[in-house]
């Protein structure tokens, strides 16, 4: 395995791909180009930046986490600070494809630095990404511009604000149009609601529960063969309900069962339902219901 680079600067970025210093120290816009130094190819990192790429109609393999990426289909691809990027293939030049890295100290102090984690497409896995309309792709590419005038010319006290600004303009633009996906991908989607109910159903009906606790929204997703965020948002345009509320929903139906067909004591009840402490059970339970499993129970 090749060694892992940590790339925690801009500047690093930069003196990767030997190209000339960053215009900012904090942001960068980067064209796709195929004159990529020979020496990165297979090379591996750990960027403590965020990344958005448009890759269009070009050739080349990029991964991250445990998937691949053919860039020959136009789409747009989010990472988080903490992720590991590898190149495994240089790619060819592409005029229309455009890669911009941010360093977290250039959002910390704004809107977008407290609701950037709203934006569950940084999670997602590599095959998980927005594949554009041409519009989409125009629309997104103008407020890229508008990015670089602005880490190009000289910084005044306006600059940080409207970087954020188009920042931001571009992760709802995104959260627009991975709605638009979902929405055009429902007959698909339904299949995947499907799977899950049927994965939830069998380890609700196993002995997971007991021994392991709750699933949770990332073995949920493995089991589907995607990201738990992917799926949690998927689930959430088919159905209105996240990954944790379905799972919540199922736990509350199982739990009524054995409150209703048996006599065994609450709290052995929580425990046959993986929790490790009766009142963490009761406390969702009532949530859910609106009143305690005793309650429940009496009512019946």
């Amino acid at each position: 395995m090749s060694e892992l680079f940590k790339i925690t600067s801009i500047h690093q970025i930069h003196d990767f791909l030997q190209i000339e210093k960053p215009s900012h120290p904090l942001i960068s816009v980067l064209r796709h180009d195929a004159n990529m130094p020979k020496e990165l190819v297979g090379q591996r990192f750990a960027m403590e930046l965020y990344f958005i790429s448009l890759k269009n109609n070009i050739n080349g393999t990029f991964k991250y986490g445990r998937n691949s990426y053919d860039f020959e289909e136009g789409s747009l691809l989010f990472t988080a600070p903490g992720q590991v990027l590898s190149i495994d293939e240089a790619p060819n030049a592409d005029d229309e494809g455009w890669n911009i890295m941010f360093h977290p100290d250039l959002i910390r102090k704004s809107h977008l630095g407290e609701t950037i984690h709203t934006y569950n497409f940084f999670q997602y896995d590599v095959n998980e990404a927005l594949h554009l309309s041409e519009k989409e792709r125009i629309a997104l590419t103008e407020v890229v511009y508008n990015i670089e005038t602005e880490i190009n010319q000289n910084i005044d006290r306006h600059s940080h604000d409207l970087i954020n600004h188009n920042l931001e303009t571009i992760l709802k633009y995104s959260s627009r149009f991975y709605d638009r996906q979902f929405f055009t991908r429902s007959t698909e989607n339904k299949d995947h609601v499907l799977r899950f109910e049927r994965f939830l159903k069998s380890y609700f009906d196993s002995n997971q529960l007991k021994e392991k606790g709750l699933p949770t929204v990332t073995q949920c997703g493995d089991a589907l063969n995607m990201s738990g965020y992917y799926l949690s948002d998927l689930l959430k345009a088919e159905t209105g309900k996240s990954t944790k509320e379905h799972i919540q929903l199922q736990l509350v139906d199982k739990a009524k069962n054995l409150l209703l067909n048996s006599t065994t004591p609450v709290n052995q009840v929580a425990y046959e339902l993986g929790f490790e402490y009766p009142q963490n059970f009761s406390k969702l339970f009532k949530a859910k219901t609106g009143m305690s499993p005793s309650d429940y129970r009496s009512l019946n």
